[in-house]
């Protein structure tokens, strides 16, 4: 006999094929072999003590602060810990607790129905001269010429801005921005380029965005979050998908002392409020696609966050996409210019697709990620 050691594998089911198990066993085993954490805040201390003792009861774990048993305070934050299988027993025994313990169940139920999606990677190309990485700015021909290029590199979808949005940028006027995209839009359509890739128009700018769509745009980068009825009316109009990012502030005051009480809680209830408003106007929640806006009215602390429990946001049941591409985050981690973040970026993007947080990327970098990916996901079980 011989034994060694695996990681937690990315195919549990079809590891457990190849290894013959029977038909019915397959799915009951793929849910132990996969381990939840759910971090609770704010639960009330009958309602702790009821879900320790459920958890217990399971094999699952319920990590509390000491005090708890004596009811020291009213409310406390704790660690549920468990597999798969335990949060769906377990989700359903709350369902018929009080003190809150019902809502908490339901919570877990739709973390249960997370959906996963194959990565996908999104190449930007800003025409403008202000963007904060000089390497990703391109105007009239010279963003055509990009654009085929990152099509033979394996982009998935194109990403194209007319206004750049670094903090402090400078304001700029709609017919600006509209003549600044309305070269690029026309070649992509004469020449039938949305056949080859899907094409994303990053602006909030109305006049901007229609003119794109007709072009053969079928998605809407919007950094002001659906913020403006109109912008989620043409996505809904022309059948494009959204693609909602958290920001606190605008990009000329983002940065200027961002404060959160709690950076998850906040970005978690930005996004239900507009995933609600959306629907509301007639968008499908499948066409909705969510952005915590890395370095958006954020500290390090608040990105790092973010990124570390981005998973969290899958709950929606929208795709979720990480946008960290040479991001001044990478410079406060290790000092680094600009034209050398490539190895921090992909290290911020392998890591958060790896967890489960993200299955869309948005880089400058096109052929680095295709080739990283292969290769992450060749070593995947």
């Amino acid at each position: 006999m011989k034994i060694y050691q695996i990681p937690t594998p990315k195919n549990k089911t079809k590891l457990l094929k190849n290894l013959k198990v029977h038909g019915g066993g397959v799915s009951i085993m793929a849910k132990k072999m996969e381990l939840l954490t759910f971090y609770i805040k704010d639960l009330k201390t009958p309602a702790v003590n009821i879900l320790k003792q459920d958890a217990l009861s399971i094999g699952a774990e319920l990590a509390t602060p000491s005090g708890v048993i004596v009811c020291e305070h009213d409310r406390y934050d704790c660690l549920l810990v468990g597999t798969r299988k335990h949060i769906e027993i377990l989700s359903k025994k709350e369902l018929a607790q009080p003190f809150g313990l019902k809502k908490l169940a339901l919570e877990l139920q739709e973390f249960l129905k997370i959906k996963e999606h194959s990565v996908k990677i999104m190449g930007i190309i800003n025409a403008n001269d202000d963007s904060f990485f000089s390497g990703s700015r391109f105007m009239a021909s010279d963003a055509v010429m990009q654009i085929k290029e990152m099509i033979e590199e394996g982009a998935d979808i194109i990403d194209i801005g007319a206004v750049s949005s670094r903090p402090n940028a400078d304001e700029v006027s709609v017919d600006l921005e509209l003549e600044r995209i309305k070269t690029i839009c026309d070649v992509i359509k004469a020449e039938k380029l949305y056949e080859q890739v899907s094409f994303s128009i990053d602006s909030y700018t109305p006049v901007v965005i229609e003119y794109a769509l007709k072009s053969g745009f079928n998605l809407v980068n919007d950094i002001t979050g659906a913020l403006d009825d109109e912008v989620v009316k043409l996505a809904v109009e022309y059948g494009a998908k959204l693609c909602i990012m958290h920001m606190q502030g605008t990009p000329q005051t983002m940065q200027k002392n961002p404060v959160y009480d709690d950076v998850m809680v906040e970005v978690s209830q930005f996004f239900e409020e507009r995933i609600i408003k959306c629907e509301l106007l007639g968008m499908k929640r499948e066409d909705i696609i969510l952005d915590v806006g890395i370095g958006f009215g954020k500290t390090l602390e608040h990105n790092l966050i973010l990124l570390r429990n981005m998973k969290h946001f899958k709950k929606f049941g929208c795709e979720v996409l990480v946008g960290a591409s040479r991001k001044s985050m990478i410079d406060k981690i290790i000092s680094t210019p600009t034209e050398e973040r490539l190895a921090g970026t992909l290290a911020i993007h392998l890591r958060v697709v790896e967890n489960g947080g993200a299955s869309l990327v948005r880089c400058h970098d096109v052929k680095a990620h295709r080739q990283a990916f292969a290769v992450w996901d060749s070593l995947s079980i």
